[in-house]
């Protein structure tokens, strides 16, 4: 392993470089990601994330660093593990990676999940990346003795990822998708009404989506049940310098503040973002 270089951040980051153990497709959309790294790398926490500087890929030069959750940690095997989806050149350089390849990753960064001590069942809704993001809360949560509920949304079912993570942690899992209308707004409230019902929704959790996102909201308010959503965005250097994610919160007097998602998050409290 290279030697490891400190960031000047409130969180314990480093830059250093991973060699690629594993990089392969998990389904059509989506490939995992799994370097060996040393700490501070893998003492990441669920809802944290990474910079990772990804490799040429023909026609592009990506200037940029990519921002991407954590999906796992193995801290015994010094491993961490993200899933990605290829969608311009900076991730078709990340799928250009193979093992024995080396990759510079920067973290880890940001503000993750928290969970309270008096919470005894949770809910997790997720859709998109957004399962990736989620799923090492079901770790987190087993840890704290905490049960989960995950609903796993996608548009079809062959893209529905992180079942396996969850439901080796003890979690519920239920999946719903576009194909059989089961993703619709009307069924997850559906379920989450029957869940808060039967006292197993202590906090809302969520990823991925804006129609969740705003469904959760909405739930939470008028049941009062806490929650947190992990947001996705843009980011430039990842330590709060450039401004590039900044995007708008409720302010505590009504009004609207704008704060950085990598240096004040990216995990907020449920109610604090504006809709996107």
């Amino acid at each position: 392993m290279d030697s490891v270089h400190a960031i000047t951040s409130p969180f314990p980051a480093a830059e250093q470089s991973a060699a690629v153990v594993a990089n392969a497709a998990v389904n059509s959309e989506y490939k995992r990601l799994v370097v060996a790294a040393e700490p501070p790398a893998t003492g990441a926490q669920a809802g944290q994330f990474f910079h990772l500087l990804c490799p040429l890929s023909p026609g592009a030069a990506p200037f940029l660093r990519r921002p991407m959750s954590v999906y796992a940690v193995d801290r015994e095997r010094g491993r961490v593990e993200f899933l990605y989806k290829v969608t311009g050149g900076g991730t078709r350089g990340l799928a250009s990676l193979a093992p024995g390849d080396r990759l510079s990753i920067l973290g880890p960064l940001g503000h993750g999940f928290v969970l309270d001590p008096a919470w005894r069942h949770i809910v997790a809704v997720g859709r998109g990346v957004g399962l990736a993001t989620l799923a090492p809360l079901a770790v987190a949560a087993e840890h704290a003795g905490v049960a989960v509920t995950a609903i796993l949304s996608a548009r079809r079912p062959d893209l529905v990822m992180s079942v396996e993570m969850f439901r080796a942690r003890g979690a519920e899992v239920i999946v719903v998708t576009d194909t059989d209308h089961t993703s619709d707004v009307a069924n997850v409230e559906r379920l989450l009404r029957g869940l808060a019902g039967q006292g197993r929704a202590d906090a809302l959790f969520t990823c991925g989506s804006n129609r969740l996102l705003l469904l959760l909201q909405r739930l939470g308010r008028e049941l009062d049940i806490p929650g947190q959503v992990a947001l996705e965005q843009q980011m430039a250097c990842g330590l709060g310098m450039c401004f590039c994610c900044v995007r708008d919160f409720h302010a505590a007097d009504g009004g609207v503040e704008h704060r950085r998602v990598c240096w004040d998050g990216p995990v907020f409290g449920l109610q604090e973002p504006l809709s996107w």
